[in-house]
């Protein structure tokens, strides 16, 4: 929680209570040990999407669909890093007066384009993440994150052990190769198993030595890779043309779907106030910039509690109103992912490291940032066009 003077200014609050002196290094920062960090990481990126890796496979072969989900791995890392770099910059212009040290993606944006990057930048963030909320801690998080990772990892673990079962010629009458295209298609599915590009800061935030974060990043989103890779080629060598978009629905009806299905169900549970991190976020920042709230909490302590933890009840039965009650929901969520995701992920990155460090990059960075920048573009309008098409 931010301090009187970080409420009054309309400045993020942080994730974590600052302790005297923590935020002043630009090294030093929450309480998160690199294994609970790595665990946070794990849980924000992997998602259900993963069910759908070996059907992606099935349309582009085997290895058009390894590439394409390595190339979306480190297309992922790569822009998250670029988050990281803006944040150091940003850190590095600071007076010992204004210093806070930590950052939100919408800080960036506001930074980079003022208050329409802040605003473009949140409400992409709000919309786009629906998926315990009084914890405020990520490092006090990471024991519920981890158990989601257990989750997840048994899961996938059922159904590759079910896949190896069906084994008998796994590479005879399996495509390697479905065209040029092929590699691009997966690219696509894989980068909606690439989640937590809003948790990047957050994240970085939280670790007690943030030096490291590089570090366990790149190693988490590595490990994420493997696994992805495995499971998508398991799957397809497993059953072949015959296998559906989501892969739990080519598992007979026994105790390994069962508990597949029970273990996903879980995962999502606690994986749920990790994702609704950047959303509270942004939601409390705006209650402590609203000068009545600041007031009443003044004149009574206990009413900043209830009235931030009773916005998020309410955050919280707001997504479950709209989950329930928008028609087509499961097209709306296809039609949001697929634009917001890629502006988030690709196009936001790219345009604030250009903003912030541009001057100060070799050519040939820049030009990698433009080459993001316009693929983010063009990913988002084909995910818009083709949304739109389905209607």
């Amino acid at each position: 929680m931010a301090g009187p003077k970080a409420a009054e200014d309309g400045s993020a609050a942080p994730l974590l209570p600052a302790q005297a002196g923590e935020r002043s290094s630009g090294g030093v920062g929450g309480g998160a040990t690199s294994a609970q960090t790595l665990g946070n990481v794990v849980v924000s990126i992997v998602g259900t999407g993963v069910l759908g890796l070996p059907y992606a496979f099935r349309a582009a072969g085997w290895v058009a669909g390894s590439i394409g989900v390595a190339a979306a791995g480190s297309a992922t890392l790569y822009c998250m890093l670029l988050l990281v770099d803006c944040r150091d910059k940003l850190k590095e212009e600071e007076t010992e007066e204004c210093c806070h040290g930590h950052y939100t993606y919408g800080d960036l944006g506001d930074r980079c384009f003022g208050t329409i990057g802040r605003c473009l930048t949140e409400t992409l963030v709000l919309v786009s993440q629906i998926a315990l909320s009084f914890i405020r801690s990520l490092s006090s998080l990471s024991p519920f994150s981890i158990f989601a990772d257990v989750c997840n990892v048994l899961a996938m673990a059922i159904v590759i052990k079910e896949d190896l079962q069906l084994f008998d010629h796994p590479f005879s009458n399996r495509s390697a190769f479905n065209g040029l295209w092929a590699v691009p298609f997966t690219f696509g599915v894989a980068v909606f198993c690439f989640e937590g590009f809003s948790m990047t800061l957050a994240l970085e935030a939280s670790m007690a030595d943030r030096r490291k974060f590089r570090s366990v990043l790149s190693q988490a989103v590595a490990a994420i890779i493997a696994v992805y890779v495995c499971f998508g080629v398991c799957g397809y060598l497993a059953y072949g043309e015959a296998t559906k978009d989501i892969i739990t629905l080519n598992l007979p009806n026994n105790w390994s779907s069962a508990a597949v299905k029970v273990g996903l169900c879980i995962a999502l549970a606690f994986t749920f106030p990790v994702m609704m991190h950047p959303i509270h976020e942004i939601v409390e920042t705006r209650f402590r910039s609203n000068r009545c709230f600041r007031k009443l909490s003044h004149n009574d302590g206990g009413a900043e509690w209830i009235g931030l933890h009773a916005s998020r009840v309410l955050v919280v039965a707001v997504l479950t109103v709209v989950a329930s009650f928008i028609p087509f929901f499961g097209s709306f969520i296809s039609f949001v992912g697929s634009t917001m995701c890629a502006l988030l992920s690709f196009v936001l990155p790219a345009l604030f490291h250009l903003s912030i460090v541009g001057s100060s990059i070799p050519l040939w960075r820049r030009v990698l940032d433009y080459g993001i920048l316009l693929f983010g573009l063009a990913f988002a309008g084909y995910g818009l066009v083709t949304a739109l098409s389905s209607h």
